[in-house]
Parts: C-alpha cells; structure tokens; sequence
C-alpha cells in the first residue's frame, strides 16, 4: 500500500492532499507522507472500545499525533469518525469526551489545543463530511484560535 495524492488549486494556494494509511504494518508510508505536510487530518474512531484503544499508551492515535508533531507539522485538524457507531449515535456526549481528551495528549506533546479544529463525521454515512449533518445539529463549526485571531467554520 502506498500514498495516495491529489492536487488542486486556490485562489491563494497549491494544495497537495497525501493521503497515507494509518494502518500499524504500513508506518513508512505514513511517514513518508506526513513528512511533507503542513496540516494532517488525524481521524480518531469514536466507537466505544476503538477510542480507547487508540488513546491508550501505545495506541495509534498517540503514535501518528506525536510523529505529526515531530516531522514538523504545525497544523492539525482531527476527525472524530464512526459518530453513527457512538451509544446513542452521533451523540454530542461522546464527541465531547473525546475532543476533551485528545487535546489533553496533543498540549502535551505541543499542539495548542485551541488552535486545532475538531470535527465530528461519520465517512461510512457522508455526515459532515462535505455539508453539516442533520444528525449533529448541536455541532455548529468550529471555532480555532490563529495568530491573526479567531476563524469561525461550518
């Protein structure tokens, strides 16, 4: 398995999107990919058991966050995936422990939480993926803290 790229651009920027597979047997792809990012999308599963597994000590959550911030990638942006799997499904509560605690480990490796974008999803059912969910009406965008002030997305 090896990355996968796609190009396009804005008015302001070339954006070059890698998508490298997060799977444990496939860490030099990831690598490899990583190192050339200026802003990974670091997809956390919100089922219950899966979460846990990840943001345990040596999980893959901990693991791709801390090789992010180590190859030099000053942005991140986290997925929260699987919300239709949380009990009940896409529940604000889940979303919530899960944002509180990743932010927790990725402050003390050196991200500054505020500054990092959190997004509940579900890519199996396309919820907010490219249009807010109606599933999630109590999530209204994110608001991040950036040098030049606070930025407001939906």
């Amino acid at each position: 398995i090896d990355i996968a790229l796609w190009k396009f651009e804005t008015s302001k920027y070339y954006v070059t999107i890698i998508d490298a597979p997060g799977h444990r047997d496939f860490i030099k792809n990831m690598i490899t990919g990583t190192s050339q990012a200026d802003c990974a999308v670091l997809i956390v599963a919100a089922g219950t058991g899966e979460f846990e597994a990840g943001i345990s000590k040596n999980g893959q959550t901990r693991e791709h966050a801390l090789l992010a911030f180590t190859l030099g990638v000053k942005q991140l942006i986290v997925g929260v995936n699987k919300m239709d799997s949380t009990e009940p499904p896409y529940s604000e509560t889940r979303f919530e422990e899960i944002k509180k605690e990743v932010s927790s480990y990725i402050k003390k490796i050196g991200y500054n939480p505020a500054a990092v974008a959190f997004v509940p999803i579900s890519g199996w059912h396309g919820d907010n993926m490219l249009e807010p969910s109606s599933k999630m009406p109590w999530f209204k965008g994110c608001s991040v803290d950036r040098k030049e002030g606070i930025s407001d997305r939906k």
